[in-house]
């Protein structure tokens, strides 16, 4: 008999052998028909599995996000014997399950699928589907799975197999579909009950530029059709929300060829926008003690050997800039933490200085592939709201719970309430991607964990997640469509510190090395901005938006009294277009409110002669006839108040 021990504590008895199934069938036969997979000691696995020793067992449904995965997985195999069957010969890459749903990279050879084609292959899979097929699992050696999948000519699995070890290959089938696959999947296709195929892209087989552009289909299933077509809803309305699309009419930023893949070029409006939330931030960071400080965009390749990036992130750093003089090499700059190192190394520091908190919106160079690039909220030049503070090792604590003060403060202003703090630690087996002592990692995640814990945070804990020099609270915030987005960071770090031999005299006169806190509430600002765009639709909160009045006269007769208002609101910092179009008062209002500007001031004979303003909210229409004073009132409350977007 072996011990099972339940999420609640429980602990029962079965045979060795039994599977989760069996388990599953002895609580509840209705709970049976709902588990997906199961969570034996920590590790996600078939229902199918024998348990031979005494474990800990949690049930994964579709309420859980392992469920979901272990079905999307399932499901990108199902979508693969469908597209078998339609298009024999098609080989396969890779096809694992996503945040949202699957996908599955495949080789048709000289043929090609189309958006039509999509509709086609979901009705095959739901057929399939209905066929309730088993996934069946099978360790195979090395031997017979090359032999299998040179027999089907698929050179992807091919070269896959041949990198792994004999002994830890197992295949994957159900109905006339078998994979090369660890798994795990769900009992049977029959779970799978509603299906959308959603697009198509190209990508490089193992993302690499060198290697076949394959044919990335990608796709989401639910267990009803109801679950799926709310989804489907929130994808249109993510269409329109989508920042690229957004950024463009509202005229914020562009991108050109010319100038280089994933390098964002900011317009006027952009800019302002840009500058605004820097603004809104320094002044927040100055009123705690922030210092500013300046780096340039290049640094000597030594600096990034000495700070370990060079190491980990070299290959997707710019290649090296080689200058006249013999050996000397520079970098587009990566990260900006190496140079804020240096600047703290300026003047000798006394216990009695710290902390020193050094403050840059930075701009850092990263080559992505071309691939991989979308928008803002992935490109190659992008700037960081970085700051880093150099503290005593008793001061660590103090200084975080401060920053997360800050993150909050953040958040709540830009009304992003929905949140998880996510403590990104080393992974517990693999330590060779990490710098530094065991002595100092522990202290440090010991710091993020008491701090987390001490403000109240709800938080999951991610192992494998941290940064090459130390562990993260990564803050993990919800949009309006309820997408998941990792924004700021906070990081403590005991080694790059101990690498650029930083000192500060202490309190018994004797050389100390100083702790290192890295933290960006914002994260960088062209993803920040990116999501903020989709998570208020363009509407963005009145102390924020570019443009704040439009001023709207009737016709020409009424521009010198528009004018007259446009200067009175300029003197009071109001941010105020005119709109002197010889067009009818209807249209101009019309495209007003797809600008997305908050307030119109509408302008007659009859406003001129009273010296009233007519105003109207976008969204809202006529809000009613007022004296400007009035008008200025309202905005400047609104503004004062920080609220976010209606």
């Amino acid at each position: 008999m072996i011990n099972i021990t339940f999420p609640d504590g429980a602990v029962r008895q079965y045979e060795a052998g039994v599977t989760a199934m069996d388990i599953a069938k002895s609580i509840s036969e209705g709970l049976a028909r709902k588990v997906l997979a199961a969570k034996v000691n920590g590790q996600v696995t078939d229902m199918a599995r024998p348990i031979t020793t005494d474990s800990t067992l949690q049930l994964l449904t579709w309420t859980d996000t392992e469920g979901k995965s272990t079905m999307w997985h399932s499901s990108a195999h199902l979508m693969a014997e469908a597209l078998e069957s339609l298009y024999p010969g098609v080989k396969f890459g890779y096809g694992p399950a996503i945040e949202n749903g699957f996908y599955y990279d495949i080789d048709l050879g000289d043929r090609s699928i189309s958006d039509e084609d999509l509709r086609k292959i979901e009705t095959k899979m739901a057929s399939l589907a209905k066929e309730n097929s088993v996934y069946e699992r099978k360790e195979v050696s090395k031997e017979d799975a090359l032999k299998y999948f040179t027999e089907k000519g698929d050179q992807y699995k091919i070269e896959t197999i041949n990198e792994l070890q004999d002994g830890s290959i197992s295949f994957y089938t159900q109905g006339n579909f078998t994979d090369l696959c660890r798994g795990p999947h769900i009992p049977s296709t029959g779970f799978i009950k509603a299906i959308k195929l959603t697009n198509i892209a190209g990508a490089y087989w193992r993302g690499n530029e060198k290697n076949k552009m394959l044919t990335r289909i990608y796709g989401i299933t639910y267990p009803n059709q109801k679950e799926l077509d709310e989804y489907l809803h929130l994808l249109e309305e993510a269409k329109k929300r989508d920042h690229r699309k957004l950024g463009k009419e509202l005229e914020l930023f562009a991108f050109s060829e010319k100038v280089g893949l994933g390098l964002p070029l900011w317009l006027p409006k952009g800019a302002m926008l840009r500058e605004r939330l820097q603004s809104f931030l320094q002044k927040a960071q100055m009123d705690t003690g922030y210092l500013p400080v300046v780096t340039p965009h290049i640094g000597n390749k030594n600096l990034y050997i000495t700070s370990g990036h060079y190491e980990k992130y070299g290959k997707d750093s710019f290649q090296p800039i080689h200058t006249p003089e013999e050996g000397e090499e520079f970098m587009l700059k990566p990260m900006n933490c190496p140079h804020h190192c240096e600047i703290y190394k300026t003047s000798p520091k006394s216990y009695k200085d710290l902390p020193v908190r050094f403050a840059e919106f930075g701009t850092v160079y990263r080559y992505e592939q071309h691939g991989e690039l979308h928008g803002l909220t992935r490109v190659r030049g992008f700037t960081q709201d970085d700051a880093h503070l150099f503290c005593r090792p008793d001061q660590v604590k103090d200084e975080f719970l401060k920053v997360i003060d800050l993150v909050l403060y953040v958040f709540k202003s830009l009304s992003f309430t929905d949140f998880t703090a996510q403590i990104s630690l080393r992974d517990k087996d693999d330590r060779s991607k990490y710098i530094g002592s065991d002595e100092n990692w522990n202290l440090a995640e010991q710091a993020i964990i008491e701090s987390a814990a001490e403000k109240g945070l709800k938080t999951v804990t991610e192992y494998g997640e941290a940064a090459f020099y130390g562990p993260k609270l990564d803050f993990m915030v919800k949009d309006a469509l309820g997408r998941k987005w990792q924004l700021g960071t906070i990081q403590v770090d005991y080694n790059l510190p101990e690498r650029f031999e930083l000192e500060y005299i202490g309190a018994d006169n004797q050389k100390h090395r100083p702790v290192m806190i890295h933290r960006a509430p914002f994260g960088s600002l062209e993803r920040f901005i990116a999501v903020l765009i989709e998570h208020c639709a363009g509407k963005f909160p009145l102390w924020l938006t570019p443009t704040q009045v439009k001023i709207l006269p009737i016709s020409e007769k009424n521009q010198e009294y528009a004018e007259k208002i446009a200067n009175l609101l300029k003197n009071v910092e109001i941010r105020a277009e005119i709109d002197d179009r010889n067009e009818k008062i209807g249209k101009k209002i019309r495209e007003t409110e797809l600008a997305k500007v908050p307030y119109m001031l509408v302008l007659g004979e009859k406003e001129a002669a009273d010296e009233k303003v007519a105003v109207r909210r976008q969204a809202k229409g006529d809000i009613g006839t007022m004296d400007l004073e009035q008008f200025i009132e309202l905005v400047k409350e609104e503004v004062a108040s920080k609220r976010p977007f209606e």
